[in-house]
């Protein structure tokens, strides 16, 4: 297992990977481009940020065209008390994050529809409570852990096989159920007091769509951390959406743009030497911006 030397979570590329080698000796600096992908710590980041490119970019088309950023941000703030929480117990905090999310997205939905609490006010209770539970979970530790501050900022470089493969049943799971419940999460995309009239239980499948984006946001904490995990939702799909008003089309340019995002943040942040998940989220942003730019549907002035 690759151990990477304490320190090196937040800050940048370290000039000499410590006990991770590469599986074979460079070819030459002729291929000074796909070097680094002899080591197999930079294998398992290409990996990742393959699949939550893929994954979060999914999700956020739902997300952008229903509004739902706030309750992303929400939710993946609300993922540093299971986190806490997993390295209190010892046990993968992977696995507690997804339990915590995933309850957190749920207990939004049903406060938010069995009160007169307003959504946007639901995530502000559970965002602040999770947050503070997490906190007070750190406080019951003997030790400090930097671990859990890789968690909090991402370490893509950190990232190991048992988490690849975590992120594999997560991605495969919520990418497989939005095959599944492509039509029905589509109509109450658009509109869910139709949805609801037409038979379909709208509010069920609200609550699907919050697992799904719960189940991504865990899945990702670990490339980009808590605090940036939900710009990789809502900034690829945003740019998907300057550029095309076809919802199969703008999934697809979301996919696109976020793997271009993660792979591209990536090599820049070894090429610079600067933070990765930082860097992926940097690029993202500069990749919206141009998206807004060049968008067909400037002149009308219509915005994501």
């Amino acid at each position: 297992m690759h151990v990477w030397p304490p320190g090196s979570l937040l800050g940048p590329w370290p000039s000499a990977p410590y006990g991770s080698g590469p599986t074979t000796p460079p070819a030459g600096r002729i291929e000074i481009v796909f070097d680094i992908l002899t080591y197999t710590f930079m294998q398992r980041a290409l990996l990742a940020s393959v699949l939550i490119g893929t994954v979060c970019a999914t999700i956020g088309v739902y997300v952008v065209l229903r509004g739902l950023s706030f309750i992303g941000a929400g939710i993946s703030h609300a993922s540093f008390g299971g986190v806490a929480l997993g390295f209190l117990l010892d046990i993968d905090p992977m696995w507690t994050a997804v339990v915590f999310c995933v309850a957190t997205a749920w207990g939004i939905a049903w406060v938010s529809s069995r009160s007169r609490v307003k959504e946007d006010t639901a995530v502000g209770i559970f965002f602040a409570a999770t947050m503070a539970l997490g906190i007070l979970l750190i406080g019951l530790m003997r030790e400090y852990n930097v671990d859990l501050f890789g968690y909090l900022f991402g370490s893509v470089l950190a990232v190991t096989t048992s988490d690849l493969w975590i992120s594999g049943f997560l991605g495969l799971g919520v990418l497989t159920t939005v095959v599944i419940f492509f039509k029905e999460l589509l109509f109450i995309t658009f509109d869910p007091e139709m949805a609801q009239v037409s038979g379909l239980p709208a509010g069920a499948l609200h609550t699907l769509l919050l697992t799904l984006m719960a189940l991504s946001i865990v899945l990702s904490i670990k490339v980009v951390g808590i605090i940036l995990v939900s710009a990789l939702i809502v900034i690829p799909a945003a740019a998907a959406h300057q550029l095309t008003r076809d919802f199969r089309q703008m999934m697809g340019l979301s996919v696109l743009i976020g793997n271009l995002s993660a792979v591209a943040g990536l090599f820049l942040s070894y090429w610079l030497n600067t933070a990765s998940g930082a860097t992926i989220v940097l690029t993202a942003t500069v990749l919206f911006f141009l998206a807004a730019l060049f968008s067909p549907h400037r002149q009308s002035g219509t915005t994501a």
